[in-house]
């Protein structure tokens, strides 16, 4: 898995292990993603699907891109379409895509990069393999994750955000055995690159089989872990999960996550993606590409994206 990574993760900085008092959080569900299609026909799971809205909160919207390995001429992307009231974060672990937008945002996401998109008031946008890739095929595999936005910026000014790969944090357990890349938010004292509105922790980790990582993690968040690869167990009760698993953490101070000793052959590390934010607990009015409160302020996106109100297509675009 080409994510940022380290041949010898016992150089990296290491958390701090729990403290006596502090307690880890109990699994309260678990969950499968089905699959489906997005976009011009690309293969997805569908993460959040099941799970409880309240759970979720700040987040909305996980779709496991992938894993795929394309053929000549099968890549496939999203046409141009609009987006208001929320951010989307795009963060490709392998393969290529690239994004352009209709505030002159824009560039290649690539093994490891974080696209970060701030709709906001609205925008357009598109994200497609490059050319090169749907000629020759290839391997794709990534996330996009939808972060709402609080009701007093919903209406903030789009912006982007271009996060290198090499820019995320990197951090080990306190037995050497993890690779921890903090792409957003804070763990301990160390934090990620990603700017957000809405406070939130965003981590891939990757965990060597029979490993143990007690993740510290914000008591006043909620806690997601969803699996991209391998197999493994999470809470003190030590649930099993597997690829393609979300488990929904409730009440304490850590997260505990356990690889498998024997993992299958497509993956040599339990691959995991932590999520967790601060609860905007407000009404949510979603369809489509709208993230709003109120079936009124979603009707008022659609009636804005089609006078052109949410931006326009650049003359040069891909």
């Amino acid at each position: 898995m080409p994510a940022i990574t380290v041949d010898n993760p016992l150089e990296l900085p290491r958390l701090v292990a729990p403290g006596v008092a502090d307690r880890p959080r109990r699994v309260s569900g678990l969950t499968t993603a089905p699959r489906g299609l997005e976009g011009e026909g690309f293969p997805v799971r569908r993460a959040f699907a099941g799970v409880d809205l309240a759970d979720l909160d700040p987040f909305i919207h996980l779709d496991q891109m992938g894993e795929v390995d394309y053929g000549p001429g099968e890549p496939k992307g999203t046409p141009w379409h609009p987006h208001r009231g929320f951010e989307t974060v795009t963060y490709m672990i392998e393969g290529t895509f690239v994004h352009q937008d209709s505030i002159g945002g824009g560039g290649v996401i690539e093994n490891g990069a974080t696209q970060w998109m701030t709709a906001g008031s609205g925008i357009l946008h598109i994200e497609r393999p490059p050319d090169e890739l749907i000629d020759t095929g290839g391997l794709f595999h990534g996330i996009q994750l939808w972060v709402n936005l609080p009701a007093s910026l919903k209406m903030t000014n789009p912006r982007y955000q271009d996060i290198e790969a090499t820019a995320v944090s990197l951090l080990t357990n306190e037995h050497g055995d993890a690779v921890i890349r903090v792409i957003a938010g804070r763990l301990g004292d160390y934090g990620g690159p990603g700017d957000t509105h809405t406070p939130i922790t965003m981590v891939h980790v990757s965990l060597w089989p029979g490993a143990r990582l007690a993740l510290p993690w914000n008591p006043a968040y909620n806690a997601l872990t969803y699996v991209l690869a391998g197999q493994g167990t999470v809470g003190p009760q030590r649930r099993p999960i597997h690829d393609g698993q979300l488990a929904v953490h409730r009440d304490g101070d850590f997260v505990v996550i356990e690889a498998d000793e024997h993992q299958d052959s497509r993956t040599s590390a339990l691959e995991v993606l932590v999520l967790g934010g601060q609860p905007i607990r407000e009404p949510v009015a979603a369809y489509g590409p709208f993230v709003m409160n109120t079936r009124h302020e979603l009707q008022q996106a659609f009636d804005d994206y089609q006078a052109g109100r949410l931006g326009q297509v650049p003359a040069e675009h891909i």
